[in-house]
């Protein structure tokens, strides 16, 4: 009797051969002015389908802070260096993960809520972002923590001066070959 194995073979090609791609990024997050608290790090995991993000901070004042994704990998200047929102498709201030790409900045994340001792952390899932390829790509870009509420009024959700700024970084990509093999009985059928 035959047996139907599935593997993964990874840096090389076998039967059946289809590509398979796993990326990862971070930004490590530091207060934009001198003397700052402001620290955190945020993780990216590209998937098939967009990006699972998880950010976490501490040092930050309590409440909701809007957070993200500018054009210029630059801290420097208070943030400011980091230019505006991504915003590739020139539309609206919006919820990236809710309004998608036709409605809102391709960098607007929404908020993040910080607790009494300084901490807060959250995970979200941005369809359509990239970690490689051309379209909606954010390496090399940063990642802006503001110092209010974002309201999601126009033109950029008024949140604020850039109290944390991080640049994001490809960590990994893992590139392979995921192929379907025929494996055969020891007794040969």
């Amino acid at each position: 009797m035959k047996q139907i194995t599935v593997f993964l073979v990874f840096f090389g090609v076998a039967m059946a051969a289809h590509p398979v791609f796993a990326a990862t990024a971070t930004a490590v997050i530091a207060g934009t002015t001198e003397g700052s608290i402001v620290a955190g790090e945020a993780i990216f995991t590209e998937t098939s389908d967009g990006l699972d993000v998880e950010v976490k901070v501490s040092g930050v004042p309590a409440g909701k802070h809007g957070f993200h994704i500018h054009e210029n990998g630059d801290c420097s200047d208070a943030g400011k260096a980091a230019g505006g929102h991504y915003n590739p498709d020139n539309v609206m201030h919006g919820l990236v993960a809710k309004d998608g790409f036709e409605h809102a900045h391709a960098g607007d994340f929404g908020n993040i809520e910080v607790a009494e001792d300084g901490t807060g952390a959250v995970k979200t899932f941005i369809p359509g972002l990239a970690l490689t390829g051309e379209q909606h790509n954010v390496i090399g870009k940063a990642l802006i923590l503001h110092e209010k509420e974002d309201d999601f009024g126009q033109p950029t959700g008024n949140a604020g001066g850039r109290i944390g700024c991080g640049i994001i970084t490809l960590s990994e990509v893992v590139a392979g070959v995921a192929a379907v093999s025929e494996a055969v009985t020891p007794d040969g059928e």
